[in-house]
């Protein structure tokens, strides 16, 4: 459907109607019965039933709550891992954690501190030589002008925590297994997360999806059925809802398998601490290589990643003694408070699903149970959290009957592009990371190529233990390229090696930690939003460019699709909010839109016809009047006259950093512009007001084009 704004007469009409069938068809909601009732048998029903109970499941079932929608959680888990997984949080998840009830501002009181961690250090052993760093951090992250709060490094087991206690301060409850009883008809489940219950069955009703649960209470194994009308899968990387809904995963799979050493020692932070304190620490020597994650040195919580090549080497084999010889070979001096915790296995994929959404719109994805990147960059986590803060507002319109089913589609179409950009951007980002052990000999593809030969050549012919001695030999000659004898600025070789490695970190080639221009400047190019130019779509709906590595630099954009620019603003007349960004426009506690206008006649008008229509579509909006900096009270009584007898509305005006730049010019548009915003922060349209013809008839067709984004006709 083409775009609304600046259209003809034909286009406007063809919106209109849009509007009055999905008017109409808002008597008689499709979903009307995923609001309570619709049983199937003596199976509970929920509206929203979502499996998994990890950051990006409880993200899910805070916001849904706090929407107004009903929903629980169930976990496989009997309880809730302690082995840390994901611990960089970027700047936009953390804008989303700002409005999680001050989620955000309980990680930045409990993280390490940030000179701690801001750094990737590169050397020989742990005491050893150091080859190289990288400091993450600019005094630009500090200053908050790009986002109204900075990133953090906070372990994942801990960001549970967190979200457990939010959840529970509105009201839900965390059920083990052994406090359930044996009849399902006994639970009350809504606003609880089931702890022990693993999904093992889906299957598609007339009204929702019936879910099969196998429950361990410690005497028995129960089968249970959970009946819901909506399922969210948020099952992790091995996702079970995606398996039984049938839905494939596309990309690469087993960039690299590696073994995973949760341990601790608080010699080994005390030492780091006050020696050379960073987040990562990439280890090469003789006799051992591995990635060590100081998840907190305070504490002396530590994850070391082991590349290891089965069938020659198993997993089993990497025991915790033989695991505390490999930390003791990286560290250079033996701790003597090493505490292995945990040892798990995994493989790296980079791998997006093939749909978002299955069985009739019944079974959604989000999540590592969608996409599944190499962790470099962090966009694992992030990702999922950002697909949740996507999704919640979608649901809550469409389970509320405000808008079609037909919107829960412009999850995927806005999502799916972006974990597809992501997974490029992590693959070339791990590429990088391999750049810096390339450089100094040990170069990874040959490693990999060696281990692929010995298994096609002599694995049938040659027992698993010479094969094991064959390749732990080829690696320890290869490992001997970072000796002292050959990695030293004496040694030609050696000298040019260092030279080489200096470089790539020098120019910004190596792994990188930060992606402000991708982090806050991607723009969804097709979904719940009315386009400015349809011509300008891509195939895949998503138009996102990989910006050089040398510039990760965030332009801000008002264009539509975008995050909505941070700029500090304040409320006029002036009261006692203070100053606040822009972003705080957006409520997080309710389903709301943000009209922004200049305080302009034809604006106004606008402004006055895109509240009249939301009450038609029983749909909240909140007007902004953005002023110049400087406006004096007298000026800013104009909005409360001209938009009575309406009075969801703030006047505000900006402060800007930089004399004389404007929110409108930061925007790199003129005050004639006026700006719908998404409960996601996202901008849903922008037309300037001299392209609008008929108010009403614009206001409606934008609202039918987000809400009924497929464009039905009467």
């Amino acid at each position: 459907m083409p775009s609304i704004a600046g259209g003809g007469p034909g286009r406007l009409f063809a919106a209109h109607r849009g509007a009055i069938w999905w008017l109409r068809r808002r008597q008689h909601p499709p979903f009307s019965s995923l609001a309570g009732g619709g049983r199937r048998g003596d199976a509970p029903h929920l509206p929203v039933l979502i499996v998994g109970a990890g950051p990006v499941g409880l993200v899910l079932s805070f916001l849904l709550t706090k929407f107004g929608i009903k929903c629980a959680v169930i976990e496989k888990n009997v309880e809730f891992t302690r082995h840390p997984r994901a611990h960089f949080i970027n700047n936009r998840t953390m804008e989303i954690f700002r409005k999680l009830d001050g989620l955000a501002g309980d990680i930045e009181r409990s993280q390490p501190p940030v000179d701690l961690w801001r750094k990737f250090v590169y050397c020989t052993s742990l005491s050893g030589s150091v080859l190289g760093s990288v400091d993450h951090m600019k005094p630009e992250d500090f200053d908050k002008v790009i986002s109204p709060i900075s990133v953090a490094h906070f372990s994942q087991y801990k960001l549970v925590d967190l979200l457990l206690k939010k959840l529970e301060a509105i009201g839900f409850q965390t059920c083990f297994p052994s406090e359930i009883g044996i009849s399902t008809q006994d639970v009350e489940l809504e606003s609880k997360i089931l702890m022990g219950h693993e999904c093992t069955s889906l299957q598609q009703t007339d009204d929702g999806i019936l879910v099969g649960t196998s429950v361990n209470n410690g005497e028995r194994i129960l089968e249970r059925k959970l009946h819901c009308g909506i399922l969210l899968g948020t099952d992790g990387a091995r996702s079970t809802v995606r398996e039984l809904a049938g839905i494939s995963m596309e990309g690469e799979r087993d960039l690299q398998k590696l073994v995973s050493v949760h341990f601790l020692s608080r010699d080994l932070g005390r030492y780091l601490s006050s020696q050379r304190p960073g987040m990562l620490f990439f280890v090469f020597n003789p006799g051992a290589i591995g990635v060590l994650v100081a998840h907190d040195l305070e504490h002396g919580e530590f994850v070391l990643q082991i590349p290891f090549y089965p069938p020659q080497q198993m997993f089993e084999e990497f025991g915790s003694k033989v695991c505390e010889q490999i930390i003791v070979k990286l560290v250079g001096w033996e701790p003597a408070d090493v505490q292995v915790l945990d040892i798990k296995p995994w493989a790296m994929h980079a791998e997006v699903a093939e749909k978002y959404i299955s069985c009739n719109n019944r079974v959604v994805l989000a999540g590592d149970a969608a996409h599944r990147f190499p962790p470099a960059g962090g966009f694992g986590m992030n990702t999922g959290v950002q697909d949740a803060h996507n999704l919640a507002w979608k649901l809550g319109l469409m389970l509320n009957g405000v808008a079609s089913p037909s919107i829960l589609q412009t999850y995927e179409s806005e999502r799916r592009p972006v974990a597809i950009f992501n997974t490029e951007l992590s693959v070339e980002n791990f590429k990088a990371a391999m750049s810096i052990p390339t450089s100094l000999g040990l170069d990874p593809t040959i490693a990999n190529s060696v281990h692929q030969v010995i298994n096609r050549s002599l694995g049938s012919i040659i027992p698993r233990n010479v094969q094991k001695a064959v390749l732990e030999g080829l690696f320890s000659i290869g490992r001997a390229q970072v000796s002292d004898y050959i990695l030293n600025e004496k040694n030609p070789i050696g000298s040019l090696r260092l030279a080489r490695l200096r470089s790539i970190l020098d120019e910004g080639k190596s792994l990188q930690l930060q992606f402000p221009a991708e982090d806050l400047g991607f723009c969804y190019e097709e979904g719940a939003l009315v386009t400015e130019d349809c011509s300008q779509k891509t195939q895949k709906g998503v138009k996102l460019e990989h910006s050089e590595r040398t510039s990760r630099e965030y332009i801000p954009s008002a264009k539509v699709g975008s995050r909505l620019p941070h700029m500090l603003v304040r409320a006029l007349p002036a009261s006692s909010e203070g100053v606040f960004s822009t972003l705080d426009l957006v409520s997080m506690d309710k389903l709301e839109f943000v009209l922004i206008i200049a305080p302009l006649k034809e604006s106004y008008e606008i402004a006055r016809a895109t509240l009249k229509v939301a009450d038609e579509f029983k749909l909240s909006v909140k007007v902004c009047v953005m002023w110049p900096h400087g406006s004096d009270d007298v000026e800013v009584e104009e909005s409360r006259y001209v938009l009575a007898p309406w009075t969801n509305y703030v006047n505000v005006e900006g402060l800007p950093r930089v004399s004389g730049n404007s929110w409108w010019e930061m925007c790199r548009i003129s005050r004639k512009n006026v700006i719908l915003v998404r409960p996601d922060e996202h901008i849903a349209w922008r037309t300037e007001w001299d392209m609008v013809r008929d108010a009403d008839s614009e206001a409606r067709g934008v609202f039918s084009r987000i809400l009924c984004p497929s464009g039905h006709h009467v």
